[in-house]
């Protein structure tokens, strides 16, 4: 059973190409919910060179090693906090997207390459191959990345559940249309974690960031945050501010967490959104 901890969702800008600044931003947001008493904060997909920017090419690096690997393992160790962040990362001349997910001592102890990437992002990231578990004292928790969540049949999520995971944590990059200006996915979001959720009796948290989208496929559309946090009876437990400008921090105090296998009891939580 997963121990009371609260968890902080940094909804947080993201600017393409711009990794000096997205850091720098990052440190200050994990700082920032570490005094509001995160025990556990997340950050979202690709937060230094954004997704699928082309300056992945020459300003990502390694994992471990990297300068915004090492940059993020020394915010979670200053901070005191478990940081769960999506970065580039290049290995040789090969590109992931990737997440790491770093103890409060500054131990490496997940570092997962999505799965599921969508086709025309395969361009710069290459696919990962495996899928772990860390055993923490909060609990066992999983990570993963945006679109691995509705992967056919949600074989990620499932397969994460299967493996003993008791909270998935998700950075994530949501994006529309230039034009669009209403909740984007919401039943998409909604529906896959729910019924993983529910049917494994875990929690699921996925952070987006904000801010438009500069190269690639999809230039011209806009990440708008929507961060959520779907609970063990498969229901939404909190949601970010949506909105192309609508960063903040989405904090979740977990009051009470179940056992596996489907077994959901009342759902204790209060949530504390500031925007930045």
């Amino acid at each position: 059973m997963l121990s009371p901890f609260r968890l902080a969702l940094i909804q947080m800008l993201v600017e393409p190409g711009r990794v000096e600044a997205n850091l720098a931003r990052a440190e200050e947001r994990v700082c920032e919910a570490a005094l509001r008493g995160a025990q556990m904060v997340v950050l979202p997909e690709t937060l230094d060179c954004g997704w699928t920017h082309p300056s992945a090419h020459g300003s990502a690096g390694p994992i471990p090693g990297g300068v915004a690997c090492e940059r993020l393992r020394a915010s979670a160790r200053r901070s005191g906090v478990y940081l769960c962040a999506g970065l580039v990362e290049a290995r040789e001349a090969r590109r992931f997207n990737a997440a790491v997910l770093f103890s409060p001592t500054g131990e490496l102890l997940l570092h997962h390459r999505k799965i599921h990437e969508l086709d025309f992002a395969q361009v710069l990231y290459e696919r990962g191959d495996r899928l772990m578990v860390a055993h923490t004292p909060l609990g066992t928790l999983g990570v993963m990345i945006c679109a691995d969540a509705f992967a056919p049949g949600e074989v990620i999520s499932r397969t994460l559940a299967l493996m003993g995971a008791q909270l998935i944590i998700s950075p994530c990059a949501w994006a529309v249309p230039p034009d669009q200006e209403h909740e984007p996915y919401g039943a998409l979001w909604r529906d896959c974690y729910g019924r993983v959720a529910l049917r494994h009796g875990i929690w699921i948290a996925g952070v987006s960031n904000v801010g438009p989208i500069t190269a690639g496929s999809w230039t011209g559309r806009k990440c708008i945050g929507s961060s959520l946090v779907v609970g063990p009876d498969g229901e939404p437990v909190a949601q970010g501010p949506h909105g192309v400008a609508a960063e903040s921090i989405l904090i979740i105090d977990i009051k009470s967490l179940p056992a596996l296998g489907g077994q959901n009891p009342p759902v204790h939580f209060s949530t504390d959104t500031v925007i930045a």
